[in-house]
């Protein structure tokens, strides 16, 4: 499924200046690192800790942040926890929601289904959280979600976007910033029908995203006339450089990295070390991340997919704050945090009390118009974002706005905000 060809003529027009400006500068890749600094440990983090609650001395009210804080992930699940942290303190600072507090309750999901299933159950039975949110893998969504439906408690994936993850009965499952996979393709295939090209290069996880990627990728080129060849890589591979010279036989026009996360920023360079110089499209990438690793080689190469509209005054003064506080670039993924905290206070302010299924139902019947989203954030009865409109934005050597990324030579140069995407419905 995917959006008409129109909605794409600017990114078309734009994507030929990227391609024609394609480096061959070669990058030793890191980003794979783990970025959390903080190890594995679970933390329940109280609102005491994190701003003077002010006025806000009532019974605290919990929100569950699940998330991955280390592994192969963690560039991702790092930020959303600093923007729910964000979030949390700007609303205690503030008095709360009705003079209670919001308590913020720590869970590492390493990435690994039966960590997530295992948090989440203890949240929810122990803690007694009105949500859950942050999820990454979608692996981890697949199996959580379950137990969200079944328990009626409402969770919030951030770049989980398997398409099997909701199904038409979801109720308390929420998409925040990637829609499901088969939304994310279209745009894609679109891109490669337009433009003429012809041979798509893809390489993905072997796991649940990777391969709805590859799936959707199918479905959405199906004739089109565009070839593909795909490589399967492992989630912790960070050495692409044989399945790189695979797609160099195949001599594509494109690599997809849209199907491996944690390995965007190696494809992106290591691909430039093989003279491979077609451009790179990305996974809904941590920027910061992947720069630290690919550096120069990144320029006018890697086109990525946001929830944020970097250009944005709104999205530059909250990211100006972050960065103070953070002391790091804002990610799409910190805005779904900082979002997510802020929807659910609105939430319980508005339904008078703590009850995950009042909470949903409020969800469902409200339009959300959040600091740093590229649109307003509604969804269908089943979960799935009602609204999604991606941003599509080139890496580009250049200064970033004042108090965004001090610092840093680069900036992400955004090419268009897309049409609201057609959402996907679950068999």
């Amino acid at each position: 499924m995917h959006t008409g060809r129109h909605r794409w003529l600017v990114l078309t027009a734009a994507l030929v200046i990227v391609l024609s400006a394609c480096s061959g500068t070669a990058a030793e890749d890191t980003a794979g690192a783990d970025a959390s600094g903080d190890g594995s440990e679970a933390a329940a983090v109280g609102a005491s800790e994190q701003a003077d609650a002010g006025t806000a001395d009532g019974e605290p009210i919990p929100i569950g942040m699940l998330t991955s804080l280390s592994g192969p992930f963690a560039p991702w699940g790092v930020p959303v926890r600093n923007g729910m942290q964000m979030a949390v303190a700007d609303i205690n600072g503030s008095g709360g929601v009705d003079g209670r507090p919001l308590e913020l309750i720590e869970r590492d999901t390493q990435g690994a289904p039966e960590e997530g299933v295992t948090a989440l159950r203890g949240m929810i039975d122990r803690d007694s959280i009105i949500a859950a949110a942050g999820v990454i893998s979608s692996d981890v969504g697949l199996a959580t979600s379950r137990i969200a439906e079944a328990e009626q408690v409402p969770l919030f994936m951030v770049k989980a976007g398997s398409s099997r993850i909701l199904t038409a009965d979801s109720r308390y499952t929420f998409r925040t910033c990637l829609p499901a996979a088969a939304m994310t393709m279209g745009p894609v295939a679109d891109y490669l029908e337009q433009e003429g090209l012809t041979r798509a290069g893809a390489i993905i996880a072997d796991y649940e995203w990777g391969q709805s990627v590859r799936e959707a990728l199918d479905q959405a080129l199906a004739g089109t006339g565009v070839e593909t060849k795909v490589e399967v890589a492992p989630v912790p591979e960070s050495d692409f450089t044989s399945y790189l010279r695979s797609l160099q036989e195949f001599d594509p026009d494109v690599v997809v990295a849209t199907g491996h996360p944690p390995g965007s920023g190696a494809i992106v360079s290591q691909s430039a070390e093989l003279g491979i110089n077609t451009l790179v499209m990305g996974p809904w990438s941590s920027l910061a991340t992947v720069m630290e690793g690919v550096g120069d080689a990144a320029f006018d190469r890697f086109v990525d997919f946001d929830c944020s509209d970097y250009s944005d005054p709104g999205y530059q003064e909250l990211a100006a704050r972050y960065n103070e506080q953070f002391d790091a670039f804002m990610e799409d993924d910190a805005v779904a945090g900082y979002g997510i905290v802020t929807m659910l206070a609105q939430a319980v302010g508005e339904t008078g009390g703590t009850d995950p299924v009042a909470i949903a139902e409020y969800l469902h019947q409200t339009t959300f118009d959040l600091p740093g989203y590229a649109s307003e954030l509604t969804w269908t009865e089943w979960g799935e974002l009602a609204n999604s409109t991606p941003v599509v934005s080139v890496v580009r050597e250049q200064e970033p706005p004042e108090g965004v990324n001090p610092g840093a030579n680069w900036y992400p140069e955004v090419l268009l905000v897309s049409e609201p995407l057609e959402p996907y419905e679950p068999e």
